[in-house]
């Protein structure tokens, strides 16, 4: 039985940022993958990066990586209403367009300069945890044993049904054809309004044609070409001579989530621990953000330097963000269904989106730019993300996000000269005086005071805010990085 500090099941965008993460905190991991190759087979269902997303790549330092493959644009939507993020205060006031296939293969290449150990061609079979650790059994009839066991194996998960921990919400109500194909006649490109739904047919990469069709019922099951073919006349009167898909697939608008990201040393991320209608485009990017909220807490429980309860502010932080996102998806739904009632409550919603004070603060929402996790009373931009600042440092000019690349905290001092610092923990968080003399800005806040100093997470977010005094430092480095040295 090979031994491992973390296996993680899951290859996929979740499963592969985790890895990361605690490669870069020095932790031993293996992904366990069924799929072969990382070029995944099955079509590509996400189609972009949101704003969040890209700072989170941007804090690793590979955010260019992904940049250069896709395209910039508005990419947010809430029914007939554009989300612009354009005058919002991040490096990146846009989404990105690209298919999650060429997300992956990015990815892949990153953890494979990292040196992840993938095991490709196998899945977990079934596991027992013990208080040391999880034996997990894999379906090629190997083993494997870990201290700590992270399931992100999809919707599907079978580390989240092994573990016994429910799946609980709102069961689907109607259901998406979505397939990647050739035609022979030119269609019907761009959205269709009928009685049974919302319809769309695009152009993808290389000349493909990709689509997503509302379904008049609720229908499960893989579709087939004749079952597309089908559909399409029924629609559009012609079925446009589709032919050669590469895939075929549907989806529907169940809103399902875990009730526990964790038990014990088994933990969940990414659609393991929530599954909902991909309206908005937040499915991949809340699971590589679940990834990086837990990667530095796991790191630090399996190195010993945080105690076992750090991981039950996994939980804590990441859940009610996953509920925020169904409640999200679940009103796209309902705003987009053609009854009258439906119709106008998406009328009266678009009226209000008008409002560039409720615009804001649904594109923040959205976006991710604008979550806030719950730390406590205090200055606007505890729990927030970091904004991503020119800095004058002694280090030279630089942007907070450079500090970030290795997945470390940072204690940024801008008031006197060594006034604070990290003291007995200056070999974990590394303290840095430096200068910033423009205004603070926060996505759909504004203008907030200038801290005279910050003490930010390796996920980005800060643990807490000098208001010209150390008051409540050394507690906020105990709870987040363990006891000093």
């Amino acid at each position: 039985m090979t031994e491992h500090m973390v296996v993680i099941a899951g290859a996929g965008p979740t499963g592969m940022m985790l890895a990361a993460e605690l490669t870069l905190a020095g932790v031993d991991v293996v992904i366990v993958e069924r799929e072969r190759s990382k070029d995944r087979e099955g079509g590509s269902r996400a189609g972009g990066l949101h704003a969040r997303t890209i700072e989170v790549l941007d804090q690793r330092g590979i955010a260019e990586r992904f940049l250069s493959q896709g395209y910039t644009a508005q990419v947010l939507h809430f029914h007939k209403t554009k989300l612009d993020l354009s005058d919002f205060p991040t490096r990146h006031p846009y989404g990105l367009a690209l298919w999650q296939n060429i997300t992956e293969r990015t990815l892949a290449d990153w953890i494979d300069e990292l040196g992840v150990t993938i095991r490709r061609g196998c899945e977990v079979a079934g596991f027992v945890q013990d208080d040391a650790g999880v034996d997990v059994r894999l379906s090629d009839g190997s083993a494997m044993r870990a201290q700590y066991l992270v399931g992100c194996d999809g919707g599907r998960s079978v580390v989240r049904k092994t573990a016994g921990i429910e799946f609980t919400g709102s069961d689907a109500s109607m259901s998406w054809t979505i397939a990647q194909v050739q035609m022979a006649q030119e269609p019907a490109w761009g959205f269709k309004e009928t009685a049974t739904g919302i319809h769309a047919i695009g152009r993808g990469d290389g000349g493909v044609i990709r689509m997503a069709l509302a379904d008049p019922e609720l229908t499960l099951g893989t579709p087939t070409l004749r079952d597309l073919s089908d559909a399409l006349t029924a629609i559009y009167g012609s079925d446009f001579g589709v032919h050669s898909p590469d895939w075929l697939s549907r989806f529907n608008d169940a809103a399902l989530q875990a009730v526990a990201y964790r038990d014990r040393r088994v933990l969940l991320a990414g659609d393991a621990a929530h599954i909902h209608a991909p309206l908005g485009g937040q499915g991949l990017n809340i699971g590589v953000q679940d990834a990086v909220n837990l990667g530095w807490k796991l790191a630090q429980v399996v190195k010993g330097t945080s105690p076992d309860s750090l991981l039950d502010t996994y939980h804590t932080e990441r859940h009610p963000v996953g509920a925020r996102v169904l409640k999200n998806t679940m009103a796209h739904v309902a705003v987009r269904r053609l009854d009258d009632r439906s119709k106008a409550l998406g009328d009266y919603v678009a009226e209000f989106l008008e409002a560039p004070e409720a615009r804001d603060r649904l594109a923040a929402d959205m976006s991710q730019l604008g979550l806030h996790y719950q730390l406590g009373p205090g200055h606007p931009l505890l729990g927030r993300r970091m904004p991503d600042l020119d800095l004058d440092t002694d280090r030279g000019a630089r942007r907070v996000y450079s500090f970030l690349h290795k997945a470390q905290p940072l204690l940024l001092n801008f008031g006197e000269r060594g006034r604070v610092d990290s003291g007995p923990w200056a070999d974990r968080v590394p303290s840095i005086d430096a200068v910033y003399s423009g205004a603070w800005e926060l996505p759909a806040l504004g203008t907030v005071t200038a801290p005279s100093a910050v003490l930010i997470r390796p996920d980005g977010y800060v643990a807490w805010v000098g208001e010209g005094t150390r008051s409540g430092l050394t507690e906020a480095l105990t709870t987040w990085f363990g006891p000093p040295s």
